[in-house]
């Protein structure tokens, strides 16, 4: 492929084979190198030349404020400017669903949510959003947009994939990349997990006996996370990979390569995949950067670890922690002559190419002025927006919409719990229970609705026996999980929601249930208890849009991004396809009023 060099107009290849002159081996893999921020000071920076830091799920200052967050990483963007040549650092975060380690800040819908409202405005918006509250903490690396494409809701991310459906992944992921990078100043966007992370088998997950202390090692709970995809070549090819050729069409410059495997080799180890497929065929010319430590899977000799990625198209190493290690041991490697200097001066030269392309030479740090912007109320609108369009109704036997003047019962471990309603990836990497982060609940968000709703609420449902109302609404749904943490062969509402759904339907006449899951579960029981169902998914902290759609001031209009099954051994969706009993509800069904 003859690649478009119109998507590089602002950078000058002569300053960028100046430089890598000029470089030493050590500087050279200073800027392959990608170190968490608590595992390094900033003096190291300037000392290893470090290139990339990021801040993993959590890996937040104390006390964890927007403008602690900008003066973290101007610290370590400041060090970098101290080395010979003052080559800018770019710092990296996963800001996935807005800037979602940062308290405060706003979270969006989770992408299963964005793929229901299948939605290119609300997109945008949430990019736009997301871009400038990380400039305003300095932050120009977001690791997203996830274009992966779930073909098992067993996975425990299946929540980052906008939907089974390969055309709105391609579609939702390309406009979430443009409307990150296609501004001033600009934010690198990151399309993840290249390739097939989506599409791995259950039960294929592995442990690795030489990983050890390290907190995103695939442990027992994984069952399908970092696991094989056991698929022939067309299938990778008509399935997984089209959202990445679209997306470098539309200017990617960075991709992320899957902890997962491919025909039983790992993907960080995959030479065909990473150099001749994607950087060859596909004609990818930015950088490629590993996943967390995944580097460490490929062998249990580190050393046989570091080429093997390296020589496969790797050009930026997520170490994360013993970065000298890796540093003293891909220059042995270069020594030796396991690793070709032309290797290493093709990664670096990419590296180069993209933070010229950012703008960092000129413009290194962020800007301080946006940091009132940082949890507003315009962002804040933004996302409220996105949940409105977010939202399923699967289920209405002449309930909805809601009268403003209405007697409700409202329980559910879900009701008022900003936690559980953003799920993982939220302030912690698991995300938690509770207020972890400024926002508003569905409680709350109804209390808002009109000072005419009567509400009376308990968590549980156990209200006293002469409570009853004409209309109920309890709050169910999955606990907050990440990767394979979230791996789940049961898919079903736990003992406490269900007691909850079987109390409100004593108390009242009409009852409707929001479900607030990552992922499509059995609901059989539970939908045939209801007289309306909505599915929620993942809103984040502006659960007012929830409100605003069951009172009828905006109409439900979204659309399943995921066939729904009836049980779960009718997975993954290949079975739940052939499947004669068909599914409980087919991708795209949803109702209206």
């Amino acid at each position: 492929m003859v690649i478009d060099q119109s998507r590089w107009d602002s950078v000058d290849e002569v300053e960028i084979e100046s430089l890598l002159q000029q470089m030493t081996l050590a500087e050279k893999i200073g800027q392959m190198t990608q170190v968490e921020k608590g595992s390094l000071a900033p003096e190291e920076v300037t000392s290893y030349f470090i290139g990339s830091v990021l801040s993993g799920g959590g890996g937040n200052p104390e006390p964890n404020t927007a403008q602690d967050w900008a003066q973290m990483v101007r610290s370590f963007s400041e060090a970098a400017l101290q080395t010979r040549l003052a080559i800018p650092l770019v710092y990296g975060v996963d800001a996935v669903h807005g800037h979602s380690n940062v308290v405060g800040a706003v979270i969006f819908p989770h992408n299963v949510g964005m793929g229901a409202a299948n939605d290119i405005d609300i997109i945008r918006n949430a990019a736009r959003v997301t871009a400038s509250e990380l400039l305003a903490t300095g932050v120009h690396f977001n690791f997203a947009p996830a274009v992966s494409i779930p073909q098992d809701i067993r996975w425990g991310r299946s929540y980052e994939g906008y939907s089974e459906n390969t055309e709105i992944v391609t579609r939702l992921g390309v406009a979430y990349l443009r409307a990150l990078q296609d501004q001033e100043p600009r934010i690198l966007g990151s399309i993840k997990h290249f390739v097939a992370d989506g599409g791995t088998k259950w039960g294929s997950s592995q442990t690795f006996d030489w990983l050890t202390g390290n907190w995103q090692a695939p442990g027992d709970t994984y069952s399908i996370d970092q696991g094989n995809a056991d698929i022939d070549e067309a299938t990778l090819r008509r399935v997984h990979l089209p959202p990445y050729q679209a997306a470098i069409d539309a200017g990617a410059k960075a991709v992320m390569v899957s902890f997962s495997s491919w025909q039983g080799v790992k993907m960080h180890a995959q030479r065909y995949l990473i150099t001749d497929v994607l950087k060859g065929e596909m004609g990818f010319d930015g950088f490629v950067i590993s996943d967390w430590m995944a580097v460490n899977q490929i062998d249990r000799d580190y050393e046989v670890s570091v080429i093997t990625a390296i020589n496969a198209g790797l050009d930026m190493i997520m170490v994360p922690y013993d970065f000298k290690l890796f540093i003293t041991t891909l220059t042995q490697a270069v020594e030796a002559g396991d690793v070709l200097v032309e290797r290493i001066d093709d990664a670096v030269r990419r590296i180069l190419r993209v933070k010229l392309w950012l703008g960092l030479f000129d413009t290194p740090f962020g800007d301080d002025a946006l940091l009132p912007l940082v949890g507003s109320d315009t962002h804040r609108q933004a996302a409220r927006a996105a949940v409105r369009k977010t939202l399923v109704l699967l289920k209405n036997d002449g309930v909805l919409p809601l009268s403003k003047g209405e007697r409700i019962l409202i329980a559910g471990r879900g009701a008022d719990n900003i936690g559980m309603q953003c799920g993982g990836w939220s302030i912690s990497w698991q995300g938690a229970h509770g207020s972890t982060t400024p926002g508003t609940s569905i409680l709350d968000g109804i209390r808002q609705v009109s000072d005419e709703v009567q509400i009376i609420y308990d968590e549980t449902g156990n209200f006293p026996a002469d409570v009853s109302a004409p209309v109920g609404i309890v709050v169910v749904g999955e606990n907050p999980y990440a990767e394979g943490f979230g791996d789940d062969g049961n898919l079903r509402l736990g003992v406490e929601d269900q007691a909850a759904i079987k109390q409100m339907r004593a108390r009242c006449e009409k009852l409707i249930i929001i479900l607030l899951s990552g992922r499509t579960l059995v609901i059989n029981d539970e939908l045939a208890l209801a007289d309306a169902f909505v599915a929620a998914w993942l809103p984040g902290t502006e659960a007012e849009g929830i409100a605003d759609v069951l009172f009828g001031d905006y109409p439900f209009t979204g659309r399943l991004p995921y066939t729904w099954l009836r049980s779960v051994d009718q997975l993954p969706l290949d079975v739940l396809r052939s499947d004669e009993r068909g599914p409980l509800f087919q991708l795209g069904y949803g109702l209206t009023l």
